[in-house]
């Protein structure tokens, strides 16, 4: 009877053992996910303590997790010999746990071993094992491995493709890319998010371009991730307008933190403060809570004093006061303005200082003209432990009011034994330029190992400053010989060379570099940026303008879109220079109103001045409502359009497209079979090459 009884009580106490930890590994679990791993391993070790409670393969799974999560922690390996020792290492997912430690502290013999062990390898082993070869470099035979698969779903593919791109094997991550697609395989939210990133080049603004296309056809538009590969893509790429109408087509459950603050930094990389602005608000008003990014975004963009004023009060209401980083932002933000007494007073409540911090401080005076400031508070950051780097003495440099203060900072960057980097040398040349010792600026310059772009730059600009264009333009003939890429700033300071020393034949050869280079968007800037530039410096002069050269200038704010100078040229051009403008002038204010959008001011311009007679005025008209979607005005230009040029394909292609794009897919039905009833068939596109005569 005693017996009996003793039995019943056993399997009491082994039940509620039982049940107390699976509650456990509830708790275990929900630990490892809110990523409270310190927290998870204690409640392990507490179970394994127990006299009643054994940690089971579910305990041991979670615990892994937790480890492979804590940088340095070789509590992973003692977990590995528990799961030897009471076999729960057979079951797979323990199994796999013990991969995924091994991969994450990169232990690759490791993940070779226990992948070894596995009897039959499942699919997220062999992802695992993919990823733990891609991610520490050796993607060659992550490739083999990934064709010896049993089955290939899109997780290995992500895998590989992720290994290489974090590896800079990005051609290999692109390739994998297209043999996935040709292999039929369905990309996921991760695949297109990780391809995406890889565009982070104006050279691949192209490619990822295509990828957005598919990344609409297959429906991955309403994932976060997806949609801020697309923000952070295109505004890498300059291209604010694709990325505005990305972030305004994504739902507003897709919108998270991410997807604001790339809108914001995107924003206000481009000094489109007010834009940035706009989007923080709706941040707010979406009861999303800003980060730390988010105010040094809008910090850095150049607000009014005004806003200036109730963005750091805002920061501080949020409770990044004793942020480091947003601090240094405000201090930034406030040194542009000249409040040197509040940067000095946010700097000295800051508890933890950086180097940017005080980089920041000494750009402040600097920036003010206070160079007794600056150099203090250089001195007094060398005294409490701080190391300078080239930010710190290229802050120094840029305000130096004098040769012996640039001659004194040089002294003490060789005397303290700093770096003499690239940023430090370039702010020396840029200093002796402007003080005028181009001697030891252009001594300097050649003692230089390495001279990139800026360096150039910089010694071109510094011996035009100091009036030796010849020797400036001779020392661009040297930058082109050692293949460097002129940018913008490089050709805007030759074309000035030119202009000053009457050297006609150079600045054409200036001109056709600028119109046949591949600078893509920034080509369009350039651009824009030049004959502006030379159109200023002829309005200084008072050198009469002739028609021409109003065409080439309104032509290039076309093509950069800047519309208020556009107009305001072409009002210039009536009121101060008394010039009637002609159909060309017209035709680029047309061409300029339409790529910013504004069809019926086009439309009303185009009635006043009643150029029905003029196509070029047309298309450009046509065009305009076929990219914006104004199906009203598109169908009346293109009848216009079809009584000179019937024949035309262009025309039916285009209204085909307008009806497509605004979902009447009869109507575009009925253009394209109206095309075939009036026998106009659409050429192919073709190309043609001239052989180099030997």
């Amino acid at each position: 009877m005693n017996l009996v009884c003793h039995t019943q009580s056993s399997k009491l106490v082994a039940a509620k053992a039982a049940k107390q930890l699976i509650k456990l590994n509830s708790q275990l679990s929900k630990l490892t996910r809110s990523n409270r791993h310190h927290d998870c391993l204690s409640l392990f070790l507490q179970i394994h303590s127990s006299d009643c409670l054994t940690p089971d393969h579910y305990s041991l799974s979670s615990a892994l997790t937790a480890s492979a999560n804590i940088p340095n922690s070789r509590f992973g390996n003692q977990l590995h010999a528990h799961a030897i020792f009471t076999g729960l290492k057979a079951f797979p997912h323990v199994s796999n746990t013990l991969l995924s430690l091994y991969a994450k502290t990169e232990d690759l013999g490791s993940v070779k071993t226990v992948f070894s062990e596995l009897g039959t390898p499942d699919s997220y082993s062999w992802t695992t094992l993919l990823s733990a070869y891609a991610k520490l470099g050796q993607v060659d035979y992550a490739c083999q491995l990934l064709d010896e698969m049993p089955l290939r779903n899109v997780a290995p593919w992500n895998a590989v493709i992720t290994g290489c791109s974090e590896n800079g094997y990005d051609d290999i991550a692109f390739e994998m890319f297209r043999r996935m697609h040709m292999l039929g395989v369905r990309h996921d939210n991760y695949t297109f998010a990780c391809v995406l990133s890889l565009c982070y080049v104006i050279e691949l603004h192209g490619f990822g371009k295509q990828v957005h296309s598919l990344v609409f056809k297959s429906g991955f538009l309403g994932w976060s991730s997806v949609v801020n590969s697309l923000l952070t893509m295109y505004f890498n790429s300059w291209n604010s307008i694709d990325a505005c109408k990305v972030f305004e087509n994504a739902d507003e459950m897709v919108r998270d933190v991410i997807t604001y603050n790339a809108m914001i930094n995107g924003l206000a990389s481009l000094k489109r403060k007010e834009e940035s602005l706009i989007i923080f608000q709706e941040m707010l008003e979406a009861r999303l809570r800003p980060t730390k990014l988010t105010f040094v975004s809008l910090m850095g963009s150049g607000l009014v004093l005004d806003m200036c004023l109730q963005l750091h009060a805002q920061a501080v209401k949020t409770g990044y006061e004793p942020c480091t980083a947003v601090s240094n932002a405000a201090m930034f933000m406030y040194a542009e303005h000249g409040l040197l007494d509040s940067v000095r007073k946010i700097f000295d409540n800051l508890e933890v200082k950086d180097v940017v911090s005080w980089n920041t401080m000494i750009a402040g005076y600097a920036h003010n003209n206070d160079m007794q400031l600056a150099i203090l508070a250089y001195m007094e950051m060398q005294r409490i432990g701080f190391v300078p780097d080239e930010y710190t003495i290229g802050a120094l440099l840029a305000s130096s009011g004098s040769l012996e203060i640039v001659q004194m900072i040089y002294a003490l960057v060789l005397k303290n034994g700093l770096s003499l980097t690239s940023e430090v040398i370039n702010a020396l040349v840029s200093a002796c330029s402007k003080q005028g010792d181009i001697d030891m600026a252009y001594q300097i310059f050649c003692s230089m190992h390495f001279k990139n772009l800026i360096t150039w730059n910089a010694i071109i600009s510094g011996f035009l400053l100091n009036g030796y264009p010849v020797q400036a333009l001779e020392l661009f003939l040297q930058l082109q010989k050692f293949k460097i890429r002129p940018d913008v700033y490089t050709l805007t300071i030759v074309l000035s060379i030119c202009s000053s020393v009457s050297a006609l034949s150079h600045g054409k050869q200036v001109h056709c570099y600028i119109l046949r280079c591949l600078f893509l968007n920034e080509i369009s800037l350039g651009n824009g940026l030049i004959t502006i530039t030379i159109w200023r410096r002829e309005t200084s002069c008072l050198v009469l303008h002739i028609e021409a050269t109003f065409t080439a200038v309104l032509s290039a704010c076309c093509r950069t879109g800047l519309i208020n100078d556009g107009i305001r040229i072409f009002n210039a051009m009536i009121n101060d220079y008394g010039l009637e403008p002609g159909e060309d002038h017209f035709s680029c204010l047309v061409d300029l109103l339409g790529r910013a959008g504004y069809i019926d001011e086009m439309e009303r311009l185009i009635e006043r001045k009643d150029y029905k007679a003029n196509p070029n005025i047309w298309w450009t008209l046509f065009s305009a409502c076929a990219v914006y979607g104004n199906m009203r005005l598109g169908r009346i230009v293109a009848g216009l359009l079809l009584q000179t040029e019937k024949n035309n394909p262009a025309v039916y292609v285009l209204l085909s497209n307008i009806h497509a794009n605004a979902g009447q897919w009869e109507d575009a039905a009925q253009v394209r079979e109206l095309m075939k009833n009036v026998r106009v068939i659409k050429q192919p596109g073709c190309s043609w090459i001239k052989p180099q005569q030997c």
